[in-house]
């Protein structure tokens, strides 16, 4: 007995020896919607971490020396780009594991902001971030078959870097396809409803969005968030919204200008928010679905509304 007993513990070992089991593959996104996809694809095999604290702005976050190293120590690190995320080039640099530049992918749909857009009702103050003619719309994320793109690359990484589980990251991006053309359908179906009924936005960045479902704001108030504009310009923006009559005006979360008050008091007119960056929607499988189903539903709630 004791004989057999010892050849068992060495026959254990050798299998511990030669099959390790594979560690998860440490995955970093810079903001909430490149978790959530990234969630999608490693369902069941890892949980993708996200650098971004929720409610934080990608055109202004500071790294804190902790950031910094969880970005140089990441496995695999997506982010958009510096059309985004600007606080990132510089230290991206030094890092010597794979990272992905998103807005780079081939396959994307990307948009620009227009070179001629009279909706824009621009303030004179310096801006919260770039969004001059011509430069890069970085909301890429709000189109689902730009999602597609960033899975099914994320998909094609993993499964180099984790080759044991290369069928289930294949199999859940298939899953994760098959319920984004679901939801699609769903959402082509409940903006149409609405899509002839005006709004206004405090940010312009839902174009991907509004062109996937048939929608297009108004106008653009784009004030900078510490600067109160004069007297002047808010009286045309009022004037815009009363020519227009019954609408609604959304702003980002978590904080709501301080100019939407002034701008809508007295007006027919609802003041609601839309969440591009999802920012406290769970990292689940399905948690990109769910953002870009709340995003369509809150529009599309205050819309109906009217």
């Amino acid at each position: 007995m004791p004989r057999l007993f010892a050849l068992f513990l060495t026959l254990s070992a050798s299998l511990w020896v030669f099959s390790p089991a594979q560690a998860e593959v440490n995955v970093l996104t810079s903001i909430k919607p490149l978790q959530l996809i990234a969630a999608a694809v490693q369902d069941g095999v890892g949980q993708p971490e996200v650098l971004l604290p929720p409610g934080a702005s990608p055109h202004h976050y500071a790294l804190r020396p902790s950031d910094v190293r969880r970005v140089q120590s990441a496995e695999l690190l997506y982010w958009i780009g510096p059309d985004l995320e600007g606080f990132l080039p510089r230290v991206t640099k030094s890092r010597t594991l794979p990272t992905i530049m998103v807005q780079n992918l081939p396959g994307l749909k990307l948009r620009h902001f227009a070179e001629d857009n009279h909706s824009h009702e621009e303030d004179t103050a310096e801006h919260d971030h770039d969004h001059r003619p011509g430069s890069l719309d970085a909301h890429l994320w709000l189109a689902p078959d730009n999602a597609r793109v960033i899975a099914a690359r994320m998909a094609a990484d993993l499964s180099e870097k984790d080759p044991a589980n290369a069928a289930r990251y294949q199999s859940n991006l298939k899953a994760f396809n098959e319920r984004l053309d679901a939801l699609d359908a769903r959402l082509k179906v409940r903006m149409a409803a609405v899509a002839d009924k005006p709004y206004f936005v405090f940010h312009e960045g839902y174009d991907y969005f509004e062109n996937a479902y048939g929608l297009k704001h108004a106008g653009v108030f784009s004030v900078a968030s510490e600067v109160q504009p004069g007297a002047q310009h808010v009286a045309a923006m009022r004037k815009r919204l009363q020519e227009v009559g019954k609408t609604c005006v959304f702003s980002d979360p978590p904080i709501r200008p301080r100019l939407a008050e002034t701008l809508t008091a007295g007006m027919p007119v609802k003041l609601a928010e839309l969440d591009a960056l999802g920012g406290f929607t769970p990292a689940t499988a399905q948690g990109y679905e769910q953002l870009l189903e709340k995003l369509g539903n809150d529009l599309a709630g205050c819309l109906e509304s009217l």
